[in-house]
């Protein structure tokens, strides 16, 4: 197995202390949003052999294991990631397998730069993700029923949000989704700025479970995401407890620390709580106007001794491995690629102990056992391939 070198992504969102402070360095005084483990060209993790990515396209079978090339290609499926929200994140959505092929075809053929502000696609993957949190974490996902919003808005007591209230109660539930989103991203910047104030005022003063709103208005003024932020669910987790989010689901989280496992792509349709660009008829191609409830998902105890975090992707499988010290040695030999991720404490691999935020690439078929270190417990996730 290989010790891995990661890269911090310093976007505008990101605490300046979380991740810092789960590795143990002194803050640099920016934000640190994302520290990446995997082989996304974006970012790839290093090797002492090289980059992850140059590594896996070198022998994509011995690294990956057969059964894995074969149902993924030669490239790594998943990417994780600690992610470290200090203001809202971007509201978002990820396409579909499908979506993504045709819109990433489209650009390619359209001739847009990769690196162009309005390319929507940088990849031709879907982006399944399951995010865990380390730390008390808040975000908010999937529509909340249409006249349960229709309640919260009447209570906010803005004559220009009271359009939208209607509009949830008039309509079948779906239909009155996609008219408000596409209403409130469509409309004159100057006059939804105004209606935002307002919103910001009156959650502010009401308080309680309005104060989401009203923070989230504070990072973002002016900003209509505000708006269609009052139409998703609110959730928070508690250290453990994750939640998956399949395509099409908008969602944003706002505050906290968690470790977070996607299909190795860098799909984003924006909806707003950004400065960056929103395409809104593909956002609205690829949106899942359904009311969902937000689950939480806690893991499941396996036969090996690790807790499960059962979702329906087939590019990843996040479990966690809590460890007492010196703990009898698990057997975690794979026929597919693993990464495994330190968070807490000290973990024994091989020759290797792990401390906070340290990590390792292990190829396919790899003999590998974890323990708990001599001088602590310690918590592991492990990100592998389902078999």
């Amino acid at each position: 197995m290989d010790r891995l070198t990661n890269t911090i992504r310093p976007y505008a969102w990101g605490s300046t202390t979380a991740i810092p402070e789960l590795l143990g360095t002194p803050p640099t005084g920016e934000p640190q949003a994302e520290l990446w483990f995997g082989a996304h060209p974006g970012a790839p993790s290093h090797l002492e052999r090289g980059p992850l990515d140059q590594v896996i396209a070198a022998d994509p079978v011995r690294e990956l294991g057969p059964s894995t090339v074969r149902r993924h290609g030669p490239h790594l499926p998943f990417l994780l990631k600690l992610l470290a929200a200090g203001t809202p994140v971007s509201l978002q959505v990820h396409p579909d397998l499908d979506q993504a092929k045709t819109g990433h075809a489209a650009e390619e053929r359209a001739g847009i730069p990769f690196t162009a502000p309005h390319r929507n696609y940088k990849d031709a993957n879907h982006k399944p993700e399951l995010i865990c949190a380390l730390t008390p974490f808040d975000g908010l996902c999937g529509f909340r029923r249409p006249a349960e919003t229709a309640d919260l808005i009447a209570g906010l007591g803005v004559d220009s949000l009271k359009p939208y209230a209607d509009l949830l109660r008039a309509h079948p539930e779906e239909a009155a989704l996609r008219e408000v989103l596409t209403a409130v991203l469509t409309a004159d910047r100057t006059a939804i700025a105004e209606t935002v104030a307002e919103t910001a005022a009156a959650a502010t003063r009401i308080g309680g479970r309005y104060t989401v709103y009203a923070d989230i208005a504070r990072h973002y003024p002016g900003d209509p995401g505000v708006i269609a932020a009052l139409l998703l669910n609110h959730i928070r987790l508690q250290p453990g407890e994750a939640i998956y989010l399949s395509a099409g689901v908008p969602h944003t989280y706002l505050h906290g620390l968690g470790v977070e496992i996607m299909a190795n792509s860098d799909n984003v349709l924006r909806c707003g709580l950004t400065p960056k660009h929103i395409d809104v008829p593909e956002l609205l191609r690829v949106v899942r106007f359904a009311p969902t409830d937000a689950a939480v998902l806690r893991p499941e105890a396996d036969v090996d001794g690790a807790e499960v975090y059962d979702t329906p992707a087939t590019e990843f499988r996040l479990s966690r491995h809590v460890l007492a010290p010196d703990s009898a040695p698990r057997d975690l030999t794979s026929a597919g690629p693993q990464i495994l991720l330190c968070t807490t404490g000290r973990v024994t691999t091989g020759e290797l102990t792990l401390g906070p935020g340290d990590s390792v690439f292990v190829p396919a078929g790899e003999k590998t056992e974890i323990s708990g270190a001599d001088n602590g417990a310690g918590t592991l996730f492990r990100a592998t391939v389902p078999d």
